[in-house]
């Protein structure tokens, strides 16, 4: 069974960081791209960043437009872990964070809800002036 869990959530001054994790368990093959959304209510849930990667060393990551040059998004394949390096914040990141998984390269290109199978709980970011 595949599991995420998500931590690293919090309260900042605009222009501080943070840095996202999201632990995962089950099946690697599920697994093969990883992706973070956020969500504010009354909006849609929208693809921040995603990262692939189905063997070896190559990783391909994928970023929203708002986030580019700002947030990276990274793996440690030996922890299970996926992060998401949050600098430079905005009041307009604030937001509920998922980390969410599918096993296809097809989810991480386009960085649609409907594209991932399996997802986290959620961890809160808050940006204030």
């Amino acid at each position: 069974q595949t599991q995420l869990v998500e931590s690293g959530g919090g309260s900042v001054q605009a222009g501080g960081s943070l840095r996202l994790s999201c632990a995962a368990s089950g099946d690697r093959y599920k697994r093969y791209c990883m992706g973070w959304f956020r969500q504010v209510p009354g909006k849609e849930r929208e693809g921040v960043a995603s990262i692939y990667r189905s063997g070896g060393n190559t990783e391909t990551t994928f970023y929203h437009d708002s986030v580019k040059g700002r947030f990276t998004i990274s793996q440690d394949n030996a922890k299970n872990t996926v992060y998401l390096q949050m600098n430079n914040l905005k009041p307009e990141d604030s937001a509920m964070y998922y980390c969410a998984a599918d096993g296809t390269y097809g989810a991480c290109s386009s960085r649609q809800r409907g594209d991932f199978t399996y997802w986290g709980q959620g961890t809160q970011v808050t940006v204030s002036l």
